[in-house]
């Protein structure tokens, strides 16, 4: 009998990779890492709305987030067993540890009530905080479901197996290799692409008035993001808060005084395919704009609508200085800086504050 130790054969030896082989398996892993990125992203986006919301403290540094890939030893213990699982992040307990450590300094020569620091670390746990930062993302980012476990946040394959490029496409990995990211450069496989559908925008301006849809959407959001309690948010409530308005309505008349929607109370909407995404309440007035308030859906958080509003609304106030030239200001409400939801309004510059006290 051979000695297998001793064995002249060849075929069992690993052969050396050709240049091409190298260079595809690094295009892949250049893939697999920008996806990696652009997941992180999408995180960091929803702790930062969570910051400006006053979810999260504002005064203390939070780390960034970090998704990577699941090697097949981890699958078990982080998704009992679960074969679709292709990405985690740790990051809801790196921020449970911050805010613990902040906690713990502010404890230190404060006479604070223990109490209410321990509830305020219980509700900030990393379980809590990965399924408050999962309920906020989409459920599905291209292709891929996601679900919180245990504090970690989990990226699982749906019906079929998919990788991520960084643009966002996404490109269809077979059973057989689900964790081998099998990516050309362009992020397609074959030609069985999976494309990716373009949506519409579409923005309307119109006069306050009740709208069951806008209520509906309002109800939703208060419920979901300000945790109020459903029977709390009535329809008369909204009206006093957001319909009814003592400005009286200006139209447009023809001249270079009035802008061609005129002045007033408005709701601006937002629609991606038709469906409402988000409501903007405002106030048209002849020297500036004042954003109110502005209400969104919960499923569409990862898109930071509440920016995106600002910089449409700052350019409607440019835009309609052609037609109305005594147009100068965008007004962002009451600045306070001790309140940590309204510290993101000093992210928009140059700007001015008016001092409570001397009124300049």
């Amino acid at each position: 009998m051979e000695d297998p130790n001793t064995s002249t054969k060849t075929e069992n030896h690993p052969r050396p990779m050709s240049e091409e082989s190298q260079a595809a398996g690094n295009d892949d892993k250049d893939e697999v890492e920008k996806s990696l990125h652009y997941l992180s992203n999408k995180i960091d986006s929803v702790i930062q709305i969570f910051i400006e919301k006053g979810e999260f403290p504002s005064g203390i540094q939070l780390p960034k987030a970090s998704v990577n890939i699941v090697s097949q030893g981890k699958r078990k213990s982080l998704a009992n067993g679960s074969d679709d699982l292709l990405y985690s992040s740790n990051i809801a307990f790196q921020i449970a540890a911050s805010i613990r450590r902040a906690h713990s300094c502010d404890k230190v020569g404060n006479d604070s009530n223990p109490s209410i620091v321990c509830e305020k670390e219980n509700e900030l746990s990393p379980k809590i905080i990965a399924e408050k930062l999962v309920a906020s993302l989409d459920p599905t980012v291209n292709g891929l479901s996601i679900r919180a476990c245990n504090g970690h946040i989990n990226f699982y394959a749906s019906s079929k197996h998919f990788s991520l490029t960084g643009s966002g496409k996404i490109a269809s990995i077979p059973k057989k290799s689900r964790m081998e990211h099998d990516v050309g450069r362009n992020g397609l496989i074959g030609s069985q692409n999976c494309q990716v559908k373009r949506r519409k925008l579409e923005i309307r301006l119109n006069r306050s008035s009740f709208d069951p849809e806008e209520f509906a959407l309002y109800r939703r959001y208060q419920v979901k993001v300000h945790n109020d309690k459903p029977q709390d948010v009535t329809e008369n409530s909204y009206r006093m808060f957001l319909v009814d308005s003592p400005l009286l309505q200006v139209f447009p008349n023809g001249d270079s005084t009035v802008p061609p929607c005129g002045f007033g109370s408005f709701h601006q909407q937002y629609l991606i395919d038709g469906q409402l995404v988000a409501v903007g309440v405002i106030d048209i007035l002849p020297k500036c704009l004042s954003s109110k308030y502005l209400f969104w859906d919960p499923d569409f958080a990862f898109l930071s609508l509440g920016k995106y509003s600002a910089f449409q609304e700052i350019g409607w106030v440019k835009e309609n200085q052609v037609y109305c030239p005594s147009l100068q200001y965008y007004y962002l409400g009451y600045y306070i800086h001790s309140c940590s939801k309204m510290r993101y309004k000093a992210a928009y510059r140059p700007s001015e504050l008016l001092c409570p006290l001397r009124y300049q």
